[in-house]
């Protein structure tokens, strides 16, 4: 009997699309033995793409808040069956899974398809989703799926570098290299590649191994913590909160309050952003032990 495989994704740019369909790969090959459905979420009034620089900065607070928007339904064909696993691919819009991502989770939808049934999260960032995977967690907790595995690829240039290339692609279209800047976003080769993730998924899976699951993925590269932007995100969470709730409060206000979010956020990365780093760097040998407990936690799959 062939087992039921589902693929749940949102992806304006096509780029978490060709990572999520790479890692489904594997168990396409094999019809024989699964039954790969796809369900790309969709709101009942999208996002643009590119995106209008004041339409993307408009979006924080709800975003950082969690507030959802409506979705159209799933198919029928979705709803009525039951998977045997589900591969769940999301991005992170300001250090928070993104609002139509959030819309599903907390649409009635949500609860009937995750429930009970293995889920392998996979996000496609610039390069801060560890604490949105955390904040997913919670999410996939409270709809009692079982988290069995994490992939995270990233943007490998530097934290800076990745900055210019991102808004460019968001506020553009434009992701190829151009001038002194080079592509956006995950690498062309590490998509390709990413078909070797569900390769190990598929074969755990088959074995009806998914408890190793999660080991497995980390020693072949699956996820990577670089424990300064697990910093950065602690501090920009406490910045979020504030900010977020101070511009839904002040609706009179608010948009002049993106506007100074919007100089806020370019100063905390240009400016504030290298001072966390150096105290970071000054900080590691008294907090080394405590980072790299860090480091395996965020690595893996529980949840404090």
């Amino acid at each position: 009997m062939k087992k039921n495989i589902l693929v749940i994704y949102y992806s304006q740019t096509g780029q978490l699309e060709d990572i999520v369909k790479n890692i489904a790969r594997p168990f396409e090959a094999q019809k024989e033995k699964y039954d790969v459905t796809y369900y790309n979420i969709k709101l009942k009034e999208d996002f643009p793409f590119p995106w209008p620089s004041d339409v993307f900065f408009n979006t924080f607070p709800e975003s950082y808040l969690q507030i959802p928007k409506e979705i159209l339904p799933p198919s029928e064909e979705i709803l009525n069956k039951k998977y045997d696993l589900i591969l769940f691919g999301y991005q992170v819009w300001y250090l928070t899974p993104s609002i139509p991502i959030i819309s599903f989770l907390k649409s009635d939808y949500a609860k009937p398809i995750l429930k009970d049934t293995p889920v392998v999260t996979i996000s496609g960032t610039r390069n801060m989703w560890m604490l949105s995977q955390e904040k997913l967690k919670v999410y996939l907790r409270d709809l009692q799926a079982k988290l069995v595995g994490n992939i995270a690829l990233v943007d490998r240039h530097d934290n800076y570098t990745s900055v210019l290339t991102i808004l460019r692609w968001l506020t553009t279209g434009q992701k190829k290299k151009s001038g002194m800047l080079p592509a956006a976003g995950v690498s062309n080769e590490e998509i390709a590649g990413s078909v070797k993730y569900g390769e190990i998924i598929e074969r755990h899976f088959n074995n009806d191994d998914l408890n190793s699951l999660q080991p497995d993925l980390v020693k072949n590269g699956a996820i990577e913590i670089r424990a300064f932007l697990v910093r950065v995100e602690k501090v920009g969470n406490k910045i979020f909160t504030v900010w977020s709730n101070l511009i839904i409060k002040k609706k009179e206000k608010r948009p002049l309050l993106i506007k100074f979010f919007k100089v806020y956020l370019m100063a905390a990365i240009w400016i504030i952003s290298p001072v966390v780093l150096v105290l970071h760097l000054l900080t590691t040998p008294i907090f080394w032990f405590k980072r790299q407990k860090q480091k395996r936690y965020l690595q893996g799959i529980n949840l404090k």
